[in-house]
C-alpha cells in the first residue's frame, strides 16, 4: 500500500468553485476518504447526498448559566461582565447590563477581588427591593471567560462545556466522508476541522484507503491553518478577477510559510483569459504551478441540480477541464 496523502483544496474567497472541483475529484479517485473542513459552511453533502452513519456532538469552550432557585439577586455578575452578557429583568421589563448600572458597572468592574462584598452591596442599593429583578445570561453574548462564576458569592452560576456544532462520518457514493456543522457563532472552527481530518485519517487506515481528499474553508484563518498544516498538497482554486487575484496572493503566502507543496487552478477563466495569464505568471514567480483551467460552462449548474459533480455529466466540457488538472495533480 503507498503512503496516505492528503490533498487539501482551498481558496482564497468563498464561492470560486473548490467544492465543485472536490466532488469532482472523489469521483475521479475512486478509493478516497473525503473530508469537508469548510465546517462554518459545509455544502459538499449537497452534491454527494450522504448517508449520515454516525453523529458526535462537538463541544468547545464553556458558558454560563444562573441557577434561578440559588440566585439572590445581588448582581455582582452584572457589575463584573465586560462583555454585555448579563441581563436584568425587572418585572415584564427586559434591560441590557450594557446601559443599566453603566456608571456602577464601570467602577465596580474597576474594583478588585477584596472589595466584592462592596460590589454586591452597591447593586443592592440601586434596586427597590431584592426580589424584585432577576439575572439571567444571554449565551449569544457570554465569550465563556469565567469572571461571573468566580464573582457569584453563593455559587449559583454552573459552568459547563458549550455545545457548538456536530461532526458526522457518513456513506457516498464516492466513499466515506466526514463532515461537520458548526453552530451559529459557535466557537473554535479550527478545532472542529482537527477533528474531521483525524477521524478521515483513521478511517482512511483502518479502510486502506491510500488518499484522505479534504474541501477547505476559504480565506487565511484559524480554519484554513487547520485544515493545511501537515497536508501533502495543496490545491487553490481562484477566479480571474482582481479580488481573486487579491486573495490569492494571501493564500500562498500562508502555504508558503508553512512549506507546503502548493498548485493553482483557475476556474472560469474564459470570462477574463487576461486576468487568467496575469494570475498564472505571479504564481510562477512565486515557484507555485498551475495545474490547469476550467472554464465556466453552464453544464456546472446543470450537474448540481442533479446532485452530481461535472465529471459525472456525459460530455460536460468542463468535466474534461477538471478531468486533466486531476491528471496534472496526479502526476
Amino acid at each position: 500500500m503507498r503512503p496516505m496523502k492528503e490533498i487539501v483544496v482551498i481558496s482564497g474567497k468563498g464561492g470560486t468553485g473548490k467544492t465543485s472541483i472536490v466532488a469532482s475529484f472523489a469521483a475521479l479517485a475512486g478509493n478516497a476518504v473525503l473530508a469537508d473542513c469548510d465546517v462554518d459552511a459545509a455544502d459538499l453533502h449537497l452534491v454527494l447526498t450522504p448517508v449520515i452513519k454516525r453523529r458526535e456532538e462537538f463541544y468547545s469552550g464553556h458558558e454560563a448559566i444562573i441557577r434561578q432557585a440559588d440566585c439572590i439577586g445581588c448582581g455582582a455578575c452584572l457589575a463584573r461582565c465586560r462583555f454585555g452578557a448579563v441581563m436584568r429583568i425587572n418585572g415584564a421589563e427586559v434591560i441590557d447590563s450594557r446601559t443599566t448600572y453603566k456608571d456602577n458597572a464601570d467602577a465596580c468592574i474597576q474594583s478588585c477581588k477584596a472589595k466584592i462584598n462592596d460590589v454586591i452591596q452597591v447593586i443592592r442599593k440601586t434596586c427597590i427591593q431584592q426580589n424584585e429583578h432577576t439575572f439571567f445570561i444571554d449565551p449569544t453574548a457570554c465569550e465563556g471567560c469565567g469572571v461571573c462564576v468566580w464573582t457569584c458569592p453563593v455559587k449559583a452560576i454552573d459552568f459547563p462545556g458549550r455545545l457548538c456544532g456536530e461532526w458526522y462520518v457518513s456513506d457516498t457514493r464516492h466513499g466515506p466522508m466526514v463532515h461537520a456543522r458548526l453552530n451559529p457563532g459557535g466557537e473554535n472552527s479550527g478545532k472542529l476541522v482537527s477533528k474531521v481530518r483525524e477521524t478521515a485519517r483513521q478511517i482512511a487506515t483502518e479502510q486502506k484507503r491510500d488518499l484522505v481528499l479534504i474541501d477547505g474553508p476559504p480565506g487565511v484563518g484559524c480554519a484554513v491553518i487547520a485544515s493545511v498544516t501537515g497536508a501533502s498538497l495543496v490545491l487553490v482554486v481562484t477566479e480571474p478577477t482582481l479580488s481573486g487575484a487579491h486573495d490569492l496572493a494571501r493564500v500562498l503566502e500562508l502555504t508558503r510559510h508553512f512549506g507546503i507543496s502548493t498548485a493553482i487552478c483557475v476556474n472560469k477563466w474564459n470570462l477574463n483569459p487576461d486576468m487568467a495569464d496575469r494570475i498564472e505568471a505571479e504564481a510562477g514567480k512565486k515557484g507555485v504551478r498551475p495545474v490547469g483551467r476550467v472554464r465556466y460552462d453552464k453544464s456546472v449548474t446543470a450537474a448540481q441540480i442533479q446532485n452530481k459533480s461535472i465529471v459525472e455529466l456525459a460530455d460536460a466540457p468542463a468535466g474534461k477541464d477538471v478531468l486533466a488538472v486531476w491528471e496534472a495533480i496526479c502526476e
